[in-house]
C-alpha cells in the first residue's frame, strides 16, 4: 500500500530504490545541473528517513520523509509537491565517495 502522497502507480517497490540510493549522512550531488548539499537521516531503527537537500549557492531545496510501516510506504513531502521530490531522488547524481 502506498502513501496519500505517493502518485498514482508509486508504491514500495519503486519508492525504496529511490531512498536507497541517497547516501546516509551528508553528500553532494548535481541535479538540473546545478550542486546541491543531501542530507539523509535515519530514525527509528530506519523506520523513518529524512532526506533534505539543499542548492549550494542557489535558493532551491528538496526536503522529505519517508515512513516504512510494514509492507506499506509513505512519502510525506515537506511543502512542495510529490513528483519534485520524486524526480530529484530519481535523477541526481550522487558524486562518489573515496
Amino acid at each position: 500500500m502506498a502513501g496519500r502522497d505517493v502518485p498514482a502507480g508509486r508504491g514500495l517497490s519503486s519508492l525504496l530504490p529511490l531512498i536507497e540510493r541517497v547516501p546516509d549522512g551528508w553528500s553532494s550531488a548535481t541535479y538540473d545541473g546545478r550542486r546541491y548539499g543531501v542530507t539523509k537521516t535515519l530514525r527509528a531503527d530506519g523506520r523513518a528517513v529524512s532526506v533534505y537537500a539543499e542548492e549550494l549557492g542557489g535558493t532551491d531545496v528538496v526536503s522529505t520523509n519517508v515512513y516504512l510501516t510494514g509492507d506499506s510506504v509513505e512519502l510525506r513531502p515537506c511543502e512542495m509537491p510529490a513528483e519534485k521530490v520524486l524526480a530529484f531522488l530519481r535523477d541526481a547524481a550522487f558524486d562518489q565517495v573515496d
